[in-house]
């Protein structure tokens, strides 16, 4: 899942539940471990925050002998009012395309540019969510 950022103190903008979701998105088979490692948890955070997700119908998963395979709820609208009608497709789309950027950049501190076959997600015309690919 690429480098790991340093510990970060203080606030964030993003929930630990919103950077679990967006690690399953990158990679639908991904193990407990290596959200945890990238999202900066522990192994027991992770799973109960996956536990919190699949009890509200925003994730779910089959297992493949030691694998499991998660599936994320696309259409399944974000808890908050403020959020109320948005989807979480909406709010991954965006948290995965960021995760595409880093991983391609070119320098050693991430270039937050598009790659070159890359556009940014536009709104689409009646919504201020991003279109999806």
């Amino acid at each position: 899942m690429g480098g790991v950022p340093e510990s970060h103190t203080g606030w964030t903008f993003l929930t630990n539940h919103a950077r679990v979701l967006a690690a399953i998105a990158d990679d639908p088979n991904v193990r407990i471990r290596d959200i945890a490692a990238h999202c900066r948890l522990t192994e027991r955070a992770v799973q109960k925050i996956i536990g919190d997700l699949e009890q509200d119908g925003y994730l779910s998963h089959t297992r493949e002998g030691r694998t499991n395979t998660y599936r994320i709820e696309p259409g399944k609208v974000l808890r908050h009012p403020a959020e109320a009608g948005l989807p979480v497709a909406s709010l991954l789309s965006l948290l995965v395309e960021d995760e595409d950027r880093r991983k391609h950049a070119d320098g050693p501190l991430g270039d937050a540019s598009p790659v070159a076959d890359e556009s940014p997600a536009q709104p689409t015309s009646d919504s201020h969510t991003p279109r999806l690919r």
